[in-house]
């Protein structure tokens, strides 16, 4: 029998098979406890909509399957860190924990740039946890830039 794959793994899977339609590899996860609220990965050429990052759009599928505006007691997990537009969604979402794999210095917001959760005028602080299975998703990146180029 096959494990079942972590919501890291999971994430991954979801960046590479955002690369496989010409998008930057990101893919996020939204679980609640043990269970998968949602599953996203970046769709911003497809939809031709800036705000259609991995994040966003599993924030809005969990948003969805709970029937509420909160992700109280949820940990989201991510391929990158995330911009500023999506950490201000979490916060705003209230998810408990961030788990981010690959640092993104140029447009990261959560330990990189404003780091928006260390301002006084973020309201909520979820917990982060950068660097889970980093070097595979900065591959998964590398590699679909490299190509681009």
């Amino acid at each position: 029998m096959i494990p079942p794959l972590s919501p890291m793994d999971l994430a991954l899977s979801l960046a590479e098979e955002a690369a496989a339609h010409g998008e930057a590899p990101v893919g996020a996860v939204v679980m609640e406890g043990e269970r998968v609220l949602a599953t996203a990965r970046n769709r911003m050429q497809a939809l031709r909509d800036p705000t259609a990052h991995a994040e966003m759009m599993a924030i809005r599928a969990a948003l969805e399957v709970r029937g509420t505006g909160r992700l109280d007691g949820c940990d989201l997990y991510v391929t990158l860190e995330p911009c500023a537009m999506c950490a201000g969604a979490i916060a705003h979402a209230r998810v408990r924990r961030v788990y981010f794999a690959a640092e993104d210095t140029k447009a990261g917001a959560v330990e990189n740039g404003i780091r928006l959760f260390e301002q006084q005028t973020c309201h909520h602080r979820p917990e982060v946890i950068g660097g889970v299975s980093a070097s595979r998703a900065e591959t998964l990146l590398t590699d679909f830039f490299k190509k681009l180029r």
